[in-house]
């Protein structure tokens, strides 16, 4: 069963700090950075920058509202911005770098205007925060695309500490990359690939268990592979718009750990649940059974 997700668009000067910011929020599953609300048909940076076309460097959010609210993310977009100066954020300077937050269902429309109404009683400043629909977005260049976690030392006029990651402490980066940040890792690089020891699989972030190995296949895509979850509580469905082509994204149910894809060539025309090894934790059958007695 498909999670139903929404989108908000947000605008808040360079969109390379405001995206990575954003990712990182739990029940954030997807981010773009691309360019909203101008009137060029075919937008590129280097046009932008020139300040012409009228559009904002702008991120595209898909996120849960089962596990974030469209209010928790404007509070978290709030944090980042001055919303007080209009056509610069920072340093940058231009009609690109305005603020600004565009929804995409009418739906979302009371809830960001009820947001900023309260937001401006507060303050005697006048805000000038841009609000209204999302007319048209264009996705930004390939390498603008994660662009902070692709080059770590980049410019970043966002203060990323500002989140609080400490239920994320015990993972290393590359599994917070890939459950948090929707990333994926190398075929055929990761520990549970060409392994089929007897036990089951748990979501990395919470031990939730997620995959038997009675499940497991040798598919040779270079990922663990499954025929099915150990239930399908266990696990929900988001469609994946990113890199050019739909595909099922999986996550698990209660982290909300990006886990990878399902797809429909497995052994038979099966299902084949393409995952990420640095997703998951494998615990050998034996002790698996013991803890169960125990509890």
């Amino acid at each position: 069963m498909y999670t139903k997700q929404q989108v908000i668009y947000l605008a808040g000067g360079c969109f390379w700090g405001v995206e990575a910011f954003i990712s990182r929020l739990k029940g954030v599953n997807q981010t773009e950075v691309g360019y909203a609300n101008g009137h060029d048909l075919a937008p590129s940076y280097e046009k932008v920058c020139k300040g012409k076309t009228g559009h904002a460097e702008c991120v595209k959010v898909t996120y849960n509202p089962k596990i974030i609210s469209l209010n928790e993310i404007l509070d978290n977009y709030y944090k980042i911005i001055d919303p007080y100066t209009k056509n610069r954020q920072g340093p940058d300077i231009g009609t690109q770098y305005r603020t600004g937050v565009y929804w995409n269902e009418d739906s979302q429309k009371e809830c960001v205007l009820k947001f900023f109404a309260h937001k401006q009683n507060l303050s005697e400043k006048k805000l000038v925060v841009e609000v209204g629909p999302i007319h048209s977005f264009y996705p930004a260049e390939d390498y603008h695309q994660k662009y902070l976690e692709r080059n770590p030392q980049g410019y970043c006029h966002v203060d990323l500490n500002l989140i609080n990651d400490e239920e994320f402490d015990h993972l290393t980066k590359q599994e917070y990359e890939i459950t948090q940040l929707s990333m994926t890792e190398q075929p055929y690089s990761g520990k549970y690939d060409n392994f089929f020891e007897d036990g089951v699989y748990v979501d990395v972030v919470n031990g939730e268990v997620l995959f038997s190995s009675d499940d497991k296949f040798d598919s040779g895509c270079g990922w663990p592979a499954f025929s099915k979850p150990i239930s399908e509580d266990a696990v929900t469905y988001n469609r994946d718009f990113s890199h050019g082509s739909t595909r099922v994204e999986v996550r698990s149910a209660k982290a909300n750990s990006h886990l990878g894809h399902v797809f429909n060539d497995g052994p038979g025309g099966s299902k084949r649940y393409c995952i990420n090894s640095a997703a998951l934790k494998f615990i050998p059958k034996d002790e698996y059974i013991n803890n169960e007695n125990k509890s």
